[in-house]
């Protein structure tokens, strides 16, 4: 593995900061965020330049390139402040499961539209009772003749409204045991007996949370992804890649927070010099940019493993770069308003708007407790916790 990136990367880079710099946090996104409208405008964008199906195999319309890839992207989206939470859970989750895991007709029926971003898929995991626990989720799926029937619960579901189909985690009776496993079934939005309802939020983002219902949705077998038996490891499949894209946005978000606040320590001046001159000032934010710059080699890190086909080393990286990506995103934009003073609360900065969309990193997609408990488990061989 090389932190040194190729001259395609650095490319791919260079075009995707050039779009978000178009679609910038202040003039773009906040607005949109405040309307309460989606992203439609960057997101069609982005998909025209092929920068949503990246890590999407060539003979379905992807690039052929890798979750470091699409990571990239999604880094310097948000270190403008366009982070988009659909490139978590659409390409990154859906994609590379369905690339890796799904029949030929789900392949090519969903794939071409995932990589040239014309359809959109969300993910449906967490449960209010369960969490993320698939093991403890309560929403099954039986088989009625040939078809399948979804039943269940799920809160906390990004971009339902926009998606046409949400792939959901169920449990189904193992032929085997009778032992309850989990499975994956793509359900269209739009399937009968299938209910969404609006979460009210208090953070500022364009994508929207929800709750859904399943109440006896009918589908057909071939909304099973993969084995009915193996779908445990379908599932991280797709979770690693969450956490290393969910990873990458802090990285952004802590850029476009530490840009900001440099600018502002630049150009203000008090006491005949610019604050920046002062270490009170300088040294919080030099201290953040090492915090940054780390998390974003563990990003680079757990991108390149997973890419490599390393499950195990990628899920460690992924895990801490999760970790350490969202602490130094919440520090950076909370020392960025510091550095504002009275001015990095108004809304001609925006920074107090971003703080809470950075906060729910410690929070989802895996909380930085359970992310503790892994690394204490399987890092350093400790009794497991919990």
């Amino acid at each position: 593995m090389s932190v040194l990136e190729t001259d395609e990367q650095k490319e791919l880079r260079a075009a995707v900061a050039k779009l978000a710099e178009r679609h910038n946090y202040l003039d773009y996104v906040l607005p949109k965020c405040r309307a309460g409208e989606p992203l439609d405008e960057l997101w069609n964008a982005a998909a025209d330049l092929g920068f949503l199906g990246v890590n999407l195999p060539e003979e379905y319309g992807g690039g052929g390139a890798g979750i470091y890839e699409l990571a990239l992207v999604q880094e310097e989206l948000a270190a403008q402040g366009a982070g988009m939470l659909l490139v978590v859970v659409s390409p990154a989750i859906c994609g590379t499961i369905i690339a890796k895991y799904g029949t030929a007709a789900q392949r090519s029926g969903w794939l071409p539209r995932l990589a040239d971003g014309s359809a959109k898929m969300a993910f449906g995991i967490t449960e209010p009772e369960a969490g993320s626990n698939s093991h403890a989720i309560t929403t099954t799926a039986r088989r009625d003749g040939t078809d399948w029937v979804l039943s269940g619960q799920k809160v906390f579901i990004s971009g339902v409204d926009q998606a046409d189909a949400v792939l959901v985690v169920a449990r189904t009776e193992e032929a085997r045991t009778g032992k309850l496993r989990p499975a994956l079934f793509i359900v269209p939005t739009d399937a009968e007996n299938f209910a969404k309802t609006p979460m009210p939020m208090d953070v500022i983002q364009p994508d929207r949370q929800f709750a859904l219902y399943f109440d006896e949705v009918r589908l057909p077998a071939e909304a099973l992804v993969g084995e009915q038996d193996s779908a445990l490891e379908q599932l991280f499949a797709g979770l690693n890649p969450e956490r290393i894209l969910g990873a990458a946005m802090s990285v952004g978000m802590s850029r476009y927070a530490l840009a900001r606040a440099a600018e502002y320590a630049n150009s203000r001046q008090v006491w005949k010099t610019p604050i920046g001159a002062h270490q009170g000032i300088a040294h919080p934010l030099a201290q953040l940019k090492i915090e940054t710059e780390l998390a974003k080699v563990m990003t680079q890190k757990a991108a390149a493993l997973y890419d490599a086909g390393d499950d195990g080393g990628a899920a460690e990286a992924a895990n801490m770069a999760k970790y350490a990506a969202a602490e130094a995103s919440i520090a950076a934009l909370d020392r960025a308003i510091q550095t504002h003073g009275g001015s990095g609360l108004t809304s001609e900065h925006g920074l107090a708007s971003m703080l809470g969309a950075a906060r729910i990193a410690r929070v989802a997609p895996v909380s930085r407790e359970m992310i503790l408990n892994f690394v204490a488990q399987h890092s350093l061989g400790l009794p497991k916790s919990y």
